[in-house]
């Protein structure tokens, strides 16, 4: 059987992705690794050329400003397009997977081969918020998305590349539970980064329809229901480029600021935790 594994990234370094991190997770696991680099901006391309990595291919795909936040998707699925394998692993540019997941996840992945009526799996989420010793956990958070499908079939990344749908009805994928984990970094770079990211998707999905942009960030994250200390490892690939950014990411989130929302959140949440139960949860896919 072989695995694949592939990104999209763009403005790497300017909106410091963890894209190099996220690279060597997968060639941990992956026969191959295809990486979409957008719009050549800010060296995110001579970043990933000088891995100088075999089994690395970058491919350069249309990135049309035009589509808004689909970009994400299409983008996603040329890069799924060119990876040569039975099963692969489609990771953004803020995920990372840790070596402790890689004999489950072959596990997982060999005992799928065998049903065809498995069509992706599951991956735990670990959104690290503000820093790198705390998690979001509040329902706003996905808990587990589809990060491992067959490439080559129905199943395509839609809508802004948040999950997957079988196509062209956008049925749900019939995934399994794995287990494994997919660390998420994208809220614990430097505020500037944040920052940074906020005007790039400013541009990609408010362009032509007038919205303001929202202000930037200040000086500390916004306060998070749900935030819950994080005391474990961190994958051995992403270690080094969070030891450069620790000291730059604030002690603690500002206080939170209460509206209706807000109530509603922390009453699910309170109620989440003491059930388990996830009410009216959005799923990109259907557990089997």
């Amino acid at each position: 059987m072989r695995l694949a594994g592939c990104s999209i990234v763009s403005n790497a370094a300017r909106l410091d992705f963890p894209i190099v991190p996220v690279v060597r997770s997968l060639l941990a696991v992956c026969d191959e690794v295809v990486v979409n680099v957008g719009p050549p901006e800010d060296g995110t391309l001579e970043l990933l050329e000088g891995l100088r990595e075999p089994r690395l291919r970058l491919i350069r795909g249309e990135w049309d400003p035009a589509l808004g936040g689909h970009v994400l998707a299409v983008e996603t699925n040329r890069a799924l397009a060119a990876v040569r394998g039975d099963w692969a692993i489609p990771l953004q540019a803020d995920e990372v997977l840790h070596e402790d997941d890689t004999p489950r996840l072959r596990e997982a992945l060999r005992a799928a081969d065998r049903d065809s009526s498995v069509e992706g799996l599951l991956f735990d989420y670990l959104h690290f918020y503000g820093g790198f010793h705390q998690l979001a956990t509040n329902r706003t958070w996905i808990r587990r998305e589809v990060r491992a499908i067959r490439p080559g079939g129905a199943v395509r990344s839609f809508a802004e590349a948040q999950g997957f749908r079988v196509m062209p009805a956008g049925r749900r994928v019939r995934a399994r539970v794995t287990g494994c984990r997919v660390f998420h970094y994208g809220w614990a770079r430097p505020i500037a980064a944040l920052n940074a990211k906020r005007e790039i998707d400013h541009a990609i999905y408010h362009a032509t329809d007038g919205r303001p942009m929202r202000p930037p960030l200040p000086d500390r994250m916004p306060g998070e229901i749900g935030l819950t200390p994080y005391r474990g490892g961190h994958p051995a690939v992403a270690r080094d480029w969070i030891a450069q950014r620790e000291r730059r990411v604030p002690a603690g989130p500002l206080p939170i600021r209460w509206n209706a929302r807000q109530v509603q959140i922390a009453l699910l949440h309170g109620l989440e935790r003491l059930t388990g139960w996830r009410p009216f949860e959005f799923r990109n896919y259907t557990i089997v």
